[in-house]
């Protein structure tokens, strides 16, 4: 469902690369497909995490380079889903959104005037902005 969702709200030239790249791209129970979890963001989770959330990364279309990372704090699995992280600071990734980050880390990092959650490390992002949270693909 989240799939098709995404899928809908992305331009007609972003999905077909997408649905370009995803027919090409290892089954979703490809093992190599993981990113990693930073200490800082294992240890922020455990602070917000406490009735059973977890962080939920998403790949989107938009953003000022093509692609941007969303992050949400969810209760709910699907089917799709990757978990990362440990039981009480879970990174939850749909295998879609997944195979544009792999190889990433996922970090909190904070400073005086801003703090939160971000993609660090991302092998697939050829260049983004210099807010952080867009960027466009390898291909």
């Amino acid at each position: 469902m989240a799939f098709l969702l995404r899928q809908v709200a992305r331009s007609g030239l972003q999905r077909n690369l997408i649905l370009m790249r995803h027919a090409t791209a290892p089954t979703s129970a490809n093992p190599e497909l993981s990113v990693q979890v930073s200490e800082s963001c294992l240890k922020r989770l455990r602070e917000i995490c406490v009735d059973g959330s977890f962080l939920r990364v998403t790949v989107e279309g938009g953003g000022c380079s093509g692609f941007q990372y969303k992050f949400d704090l969810d209760k709910q699995l699907n089917e799709d889903d990757r978990q990362f992280g440990e039981a009480e600071a879970k990174v939850v990734i749909d295998t879609v959104s997944l195979e544009y980050c792999s190889g990433a880390t996922v970090d909190y990092h904070s400073e005086l005037i801003r703090a939160g959650f971000r993609m660090v490390a991302n092998p697939l992002a050829e260049q983004g902005c210099s807010c952080g949270s867009s960027f466009s693909i390898k291909l």
